[in-house]
């Protein structure tokens, strides 16, 4: 009892009392997602470039296929492989990887090495944005952690918008080889020098266990309960953990078919859009606008969003975002410009703030402390492998016919559908209360 009161006191959780790490993290992520964000206005405009025929969709879609399949799998063993050797070892080799990325993309001869370079890209973002929302969420208190996971990709994706917009005005002035590769090193060499004054954040996960099995014994003794009769379940294995959170808990399935669904439309966002935009005789940099303003609107809203679902509960915020992002997919098909399309973006973005930090904080919610990681990990793996379902379902419509909009319109009612899903195949706030 002495030595759990003492972690406890050590490591107190909440954002405010652990701010110095917290605001680590968040620049950590403010990183990450620089670097998911410099390819998204750059690399499908310019696709022709490196040998793709116009027209063949799937063949382009290919380079967010790799990056999808290799980040899911890998969100997975980042959740596991932390819980056993503490967040900031992963978030290293999440640097590491990425540095091979950006000297690819200026090497390059074919499309076949931007999807090698995004291969490393899943290796990097599936092992450091995973520690940076899982870290920040074991440094919040519980009701902080809806907070905890906006403020986290609220940095991120606002970093996402500025890195698209930044290196579309770098790459018409230096090149898009030479942009992306010196914004790119520039990125990690920062990063690298900053996560030297981080620190792991697994004690606070051990203190959290610790203060509860104290007050679980607490609890039995005050009502005279033998020990032996209630006893502390043991931490089931990885498989069994994956098996559960995927198919086996409504709850926990509902969840993850919403990270793939909202996956879906976010590659719609970085490859289609793009090429769609460019075919209304679009410019580079209102490209880069259109992209960026969606990612800007969705990680500034997600400051205020996941803070609100810490307040009314995780569904009425998940359910409303799906329909937002239906609605601003649905209007940018329709739309024949840019008077239309930029408002659509925003819609689409405010959307994506609603659901986007309330999935993973419901996961969070119902999730227990000893593999919350694990359990993470699982939801991430779903998550974004959605870019890799997304990449070959959107890139097999737009291919079949030979146009964008058709692709928007699946997206659209698949997203629909997935927000219906959580209002009515789950049982979130029940089990969040």
């Amino acid at each position: 009892m002495n030595e759990s009161l003492t972690a406890h006191a050590l490591f107190r959780r909440g954002i405010a009392i652990n701010r110095g790490q917290f605001a680590l993290q968040a620049t950590q992520v403010f990183f990450v997602g620089l670097m998911i964000g410099m390819e998204r206005s750059v690399l499908p405009t310019l696709s022709a470039d490196f040998g793709v025929k116009p027209g063949d969709f799937l063949f382009l879609m290919s380079f967010i296929f790799s990056f999808g399949l290799v980040k899911g799998v890998l969100n997975f063993v980042a959740g596991t492989l932390s819980d056993r050797i503490g967040r900031k070892s992963v978030l290293l080799m999440g640097w590491l990887a990425a540095i091979p990325i950006p000297i690819l993309i200026y090497f390059a001869p074919n499309w076949w090495w931007i999807i090698a370079a995004n291969m490393f890209l899943g290796f990097s973002q599936g092992f450091a944005w995973t520690m940076t929302v899982t870290s920040q969420i074991d440094l919040a208190d519980s009701h902080q952690r809806g907070l905890a996971v906006g403020i986290n990709e609220a940095t991120g994706y606002v970093a996402v918008g500025l890195g698209g917009l930044g290196t579309a005005y770098l790459a018409q002035a230096y090149g898009p080889r030479l942009a992306l590769l010196g914004f790119g090193l520039t990125t990690i060499a920062i990063a690298l020098l900053l996560l030297l004054r981080v620190r792991d954040t697994l004690a606070w996960v051990h203190a959290e266990h610790a203060q509860s099995q104290a007050k679980t014994t607490a609890v039995t003794q005050a009502h005279v309960i033998p020990k032996v009769l209630a006893p502390h379940p043991p931490i089931p294995g990885w498989g069994a953990i994956f098996m559960l959170v995927s198919f086996r808990d409504r709850d926990y399935s509902a969840l993850c078919q919403g990270g793939v669904a909202n996956k879906i439309a976010d590659t719609l966002v970085w490859a289609l859009f793009p090429i769609f935009f460019k075919l209304q005789g679009m410019g580079l940099g209102e490209i880069g606008w259109i992209t960026g303003l969606y990612a800007i609107v969705w990680g500034v809203s997600q400051l205020w969003t996941g803070h609100l679902a810490d307040r009314i509960g995780r569904k009425p915020p998940i359910v409303a975002g799906f329909l937002f992002l239906a609605a601003g997919i649905a209007i940018t098909a329709i739309g024949t410009s840019p008077i239309i399309w930029f408002p659509a973006a925003m819609i689409m973005g405010f959307g994506m703030a609603l659901l986007y930090p309330n999935l993973i904080a419901a996961m969070a919610d119902v999730a227990p402390p000893l593999w919350r990681g694990k359990a993470l990990g699982t939801y991430r793996y779903w998550r974004d492998t959605g870019y890799a379902i997304g990449a070959l379902l959107l890139g097999l419509v737009a291919q079949s016919t030979n146009a964008v909009r058709p692709a928007m319109w699946v997206t659209a009612a698949l997203v629909a559908l997935s927000g219906l899903w959580i209002a009515f195949g789950s049982n979130l706030e029940r089990r969040n209360n």
